[in-house]
């Protein structure tokens, strides 16, 4: 079976929580989000042989533990993207995928085949600025929202291990975190990410962490300057629920 590559990256660190990983990345994509840093990918064609894409997964798999699908859209190459999905779990790995939500059918096919460990959600903004912000109908939206339902669903039944809600923030769309946290159960991660454009300057920690405070509840800040930071009601957090200024102290004391 062919899959349209856009990339892959042997070892991360970075793309899921804990683990190393390598990060498939698939071609295509059915939104254009203006700040997108892989729009070289969003089109054209590069097809290979998924056998040939697991084969590359097998040189890493001495050093991750996992994979992560990305793009692009993952989803959009349902067929490819299962199929490889296996592939990964013959050889024992653990897989994550990055996905805007607009397959639901896909999410939902491989959520019930044990398929998958990891979604990491990106919701771009509020529901009723996605045609606007980025030239998608209604329909689409209908898509997201039903991809949202289906992993908050399987997360609840224990059917999904790992759930992310990403929200990618610029300056003057500060609120649609809040307006997405609303809809997130406290049990699932909220990771409010740095928007860069290169167009404006980003918001930084501090912005983000005031955007935290308002949802108030635990969130993941992700900067490019200091790399993803948990924190909650003023407080800066490491190791998921150990707060630093408590770390910091326990030091001094001994």
């Amino acid at each position: 079976m062919k899959v349209n590559l856009g990339g892959f990256v042997p070892l991360s660190t970075v793309d899921w929580r804990g683990k190393s990983v390598c990060v498939v990345f698939l071609r295509g994509c059915q939104v254009r989000c203006h700040y997108c840093h892989n729009r070289e990918i969003q089109s054209g064609q590069d097809f290979r042989d998924t056998k040939e894409v697991l084969e590359m997964i097998k040189e890493s798999s001495l050093v991750i533990s996992g994979v992560i699908f990305s793009g692009g859209e993952p989803t959009m190459q349902k067929d490819a993207l299962i199929e490889m999905a296996k592939g990964c779990r013959k050889i024992g790995l653990k897989v994550g995928i990055q996905t805007n939500g607009g397959y639901p059918d896909t999410l939902k096919e491989m959520i019930s085949a044990g398929l998958l460990d990891l979604v990491h959600l990106d919701i771009k903004t509020r529901w009723e600025h996605y045609p606007l912000l980025l030239k998608v109908n209604c329909d689409v939206v209908g898509q997201i929202k039903e991809s949202f339902k289906i992993c908050k669903d399987a997360y609840h039944s224990e059917k999904l291990p790992e759930l992310e809600i990403a929200v990618t923030l610029f300056p003057g769309r500060e609120d649609d975190a809040v307006y997405i946290a609303r809809e997130v159960d406290d049990d699932i991660d909220i990771v409010l990410q740095q928007g860069v454009d290169g167009k404006i300057p980003p918001l930084q920690f501090e912005d983000l962490k005031k955007i935290g405070d308002k949802i108030r509840r635990k969130v993941r800040i992700q900067t490019r300057e200091d790399g993803e930071i948990a924190y909650e009601n003023g407080r800066i957090l490491i190791a998921d629920s150990i707060p630093l200024t408590d770390i910091l102290q326990a030091r001094r004391n001994y």
